[in-house]
Parts: structure tokens; sequence; C-alpha cells
């Protein structure tokens, strides 16, 4: 009688095989996680993992608080695109990873991380994520969150002042000179790699409930 052996990477082929890894992107403002919040609320408990692109910024320790206040946080060059590759294909491969975390207070990342372990579900959400070639590529499904500008910076500023501690004059300034000129060179047009398209409105009912069938389908 022949015994077969199953091989080492097994465990791991099994993981892949159930796992779906969707990126999120949308202007600052548009009401990602809102709509992030939606599509989970009715998965599987615990079998969903969130990943923030706002925990990769790069380090900006050894600058000064002004320094910080001077760089271009809506660039893609403000993002640890590498480190953040780096984890989706770690959690896809079946390991663990130490997401770093973020002070938006203080412009720069703060020296704990946080542990979060492979899940079915893994959301990448954040701005500039479908900007990325290479971590387009990881995606299962791709969306993009589309909401008014004049609704973001609505959004921009109540954000920015009640819970970052920004004043007014310089989330108007900030507005005028990254976020929306970045949005425009680099937000909106990864719009085209979506899959998906989903209007921030209270009419978007129809297409979260399709992202989750299809979700749940995939998973089946």
């Amino acid at each position: 009688m022949r015994i077969l052996e199953m091989p080492s990477n097994a465990y791991i082929w099994i993981k892949l095989s159930f796992m779906l890894i969707i990126g999120i992107a949308g202007g600052t403002g548009c009401g990602k996680t809102t709509v992030v919040q939606q599509i989970i609320e009715q998965l599987p408990q615990g079998e969903v993992a969130v990943i923030s692109q706002d925990a990769y910024y790069k380090d900006l320790s050894h600058l000064t608080k002004a320094e910080r206040g001077e760089v271009n946080f809506d660039h893609p060059n403000s993002i640890d695109f590498e480190l953040l590759i780096n984890h989706v294909e770690a959690l896809r491969a079946g390991k663990s990873i130490e997401i770093p975390v973020y002070s938006f207070v203080e412009e720069t990342r703060l020296s704990e991380t946080k542990t979060t372990a492979p899940k079915k579900v893994i959301i990448v959400e954040g701005i500039l994520v479908l900007s990325n070639p290479k971590l387009r590529e990881l995606f299962d499904m791709k969306i993009y969150v589309h909401a008014d500008s004049d609704e973001r910076l609505i959004r921009r500023l109540q954000r920015d002042i009640k819970e970052r501690g920004h004043d007014l004059e310089k989330v108007l300034f900030r507005y005028q000179n990254a976020v929306k000129p970045m949005h425009n060179e680099f937000i909106e047009p990864s719009k085209e790699f979506a899959d998906i398209i989903i209007p921030n409105n209270n009419y978007n009912t129809v297409a979260v409930d399709m992202v989750r069938t299809i979700i749940n389908e995939k998973l089946g």
C-alpha cells in the first residue's frame, strides 16, 4: 500500500484558497471607514482583518514637529509601500504581522506595534492603495468609494480639527496645496483600476450588499 504524504506547504495552500484580499480606496473624507464597517458588519465575526494605509506613513521621528508639518502626506512617497506590501504577502502566506501605530497628532510612528493574524478576509483601505501597481496585484477585489469634493472637504475639516488637533488655517492650507492636487494626480485616476465603484451617499445600500454577496460566495 502506497502512503501519500501531505507536502509541508499544504497548510499554507489551504489557507490561501480560503483568503480574500480586498483593496478599498477613495479620496480623503469620502467615507471609506463607513463603507468598510457596512461591508463587514454582516460577515462572520473574527474572520475579517482591516489594515489601514494610514498606519504605514513613513517614520518621521528624525524630524522636528515643524518639519513634519511640511511633509505632503497625500503623496505616494509618504507611504511605506514596501512594508505594506510585505505585510499583505505575509498574511497571504499564513503569517502574523506587526502593524505600525501612527500618531496623527505627533505626525510620526509610535514605538509600539499591533499584532494582526491572517483571516479569511483581509481589507486594505486607504486613499492611495489602488495607486501602487504591486500592491494592486495582491487584491482579489478592488473598490473605489466616490464622494462629492465639497462633502469630502467638510469631512476633512471636521476630522482634522476635532480628532487630530489641527487648526482651521493649517487644514485649509494643506487641502489647497497638497490634498486637492494629489487627489487629482494620484487618487482620482486610480478609480479606473476599481472593479466596483461605490457612491458614498444614502443610496449605496445596493452596492454594499452586492460586495457582501460576492465575498460570501467566494468564501462559500
